[in-house]
């Protein structure tokens, strides 16, 4: 059996701050808000936390749902989905979708205030009959009951704020968007007597008002971050920053038995 070798996720310079390949993501974002000093890390130094296992599942249902999507697209028709849900809106057409819905590319906009291309990949658009373009992000969980708001899962912050950073994105393209955007939830159902190879789901919408009105402000804080020679402090509720204390403060203690 080959011999496996766990490799430190280090990036090449081209993907840090200051890189010709790096850009601001909505991601990236969502970590300078949990903890700056892993976004320092990442960022400026290219040492990213460790990967989590890839959800392939959920990858799965979204590719699904983007080909169901995309029918209706053509059509120029609501989905059934929208009409359920007595929402007034058809999926929106742009010769850029494809491109906006692309990992490590995605819509795109350099904020000419501190020169940092920010950048998000969108799930899909929606647009409505006065021409305000809705966001809309498909998100696959399995748990007990029905999904009926954000408040049912414990990512309601981490969405609300990749919901909003989407709609900054459209809006400084030039885009009319409304402050609604939608969230197609697809929950996969444990009460069936047999799974028999096939996996059924429930399917809502939830509506989410946004407000991105925070979103230029901390574009700005986290070059200022990045800029900076010293590393920030860690977060106090960052697992991360506490398993690399202990783990250091632990083997300190056992160098110094063994002297």
């Amino acid at each position: 059996m080959p011999e496996y070798t766990k490799k430190l996720n280090i990036r090449s310079s081209d993907w840090n701050y200051g890189g010709p390949k790096w850009k601001l993501s909505r991601s990236k974002l969502d970590l300078f808000q949990e903890c700056k000093l892993c976004f320092y890390l990442d960022n400026k130094l290219g040492v990213s936390r460790p990967r989590g296992p890839a959800f392939t599942l959920n990858i799965a249902v979204d590719a699904l749902l983007k080909k169901e999507f995309d029918i209706h697209r053509i059509a120029k028709a609501p989905h059934p989905l929208m009409e359920a849900y007595h929402i007034d809106a058809v999926p929106f057409s742009h010769p850029d979708l494809d491109t906006w819905r692309q990992n490590f590319e995605g819509i795109q906009y350099l904020d000419p205030d501190t020169g940092i291309t920010v950048s998000g990949a969108i799930d899909d658009v929606w647009v409505d009959s006065a021409g305000e373009l809705m966001v809309v992000d498909y998100k696959a969980t399995s748990k007990e009951g029905k999904i009926e708001s954000l408040a049912d899962s414990s990512w309601e912050g981490q969405y609300r704020r990749q919901m909003e950073v989407y709609q900054w994105l459209l809006r400084k393209k030039g885009f009319t968007v409304s402050p609604t955007g939608y969230f197609v939830y697809v929950n996969g159902k444990t009460d069936r007597k047999a799974f028999d190879g096939r996996l059924e789901f429930d399917v809502t919408i939830i509506p989410q008002t946004g407000d991105d009105s925070w979103v230029h402000g901390m574009v700005v804080e986290a070059k200022k971050c990045l800029e900076s020679a010293k590393a920030p402090s860690p977060s106090p509720t960052c697992e991360y920053c506490a398993y690399r204390k202990n783990a250091r403060d632990v083997q300190s203690k056992e160098t110094k038995k063994s002297i």
